[in-house]
């Protein structure tokens, strides 16, 4: 199977969770946009695949990843992001949604595990209720200090207008 070929819709999701759960597996669920994939992100989905048989990630679209995190985002399309995801080798699925919440995907998963990275907590996440009523828990991965998309476009900013001011200097 390519690794393109994980990326499912609802509809596939729906016929590939029996088999996920078959003899017992435990289902793994996390979301997010995902823009500018990082070590940050690469090593909380590490960690979160190793809470269970089968780690499933949701992607937010392009237009929620905009409601979200502003005008300016998303960075990555949709389409990248998730292939980008799919890639990783401890991932089993991938599936974008356009809601700003996971709502329906966590319905259609059941998740045992939903995990969230550091910048949250259980209190704050809207899903969590939801998550609880259908027998899953909750985990917090830890941050990666120093790691996030908005660190990493404020250090490209920061260095990008220092080479321009030297660019410039330079020239005249």
């Amino acid at each position: 199977m390519s690794y393109r070929d994980k990326i499912v819709t609802r509809a596939q999701l729906r016929e590939l969770v029996p088999a996920l759960r078959r003899d017992g597996g435990a289902i793994v669920f996390t979301n997010g946009c995902f823009d500018l994939l990082h070590i940050g992100h690469v090593r909380y989905l590490y960690e979160a695949s190793r809470l269970g048989d089968a780690l499933v990630v949701g992607v937010n679209n392009d237009l929620s990843t905009q409601r979200l995190k502003g005008p300016s985002r998303p960075l990555v399309p949709e389409g990248e992001r998730a292939e980008m995801l799919a890639a990783l080798t401890f991932v089993a699925y991938v599936s974008v949604f356009e809601e700003d919440t996971p709502d329906e995907l966590i319905r259609i998963i059941r998740p045992d595990v939903h995990v969230k990275g550091g910048d949250y907590s259980p209190e704050d996440l809207p899903e969590a209720p939801l998550v609880r009523s259908l027998g899953g828990r909750i985990v917090i991965a830890p941050l990666v200090n120093g790691r996030s998309t908005t660190v990493t476009i404020a250090r490209v900013l920061e260095r990008h207008s220092s080479w321009l001011r030297q660019s410039e200097d330079e020239g005249e």
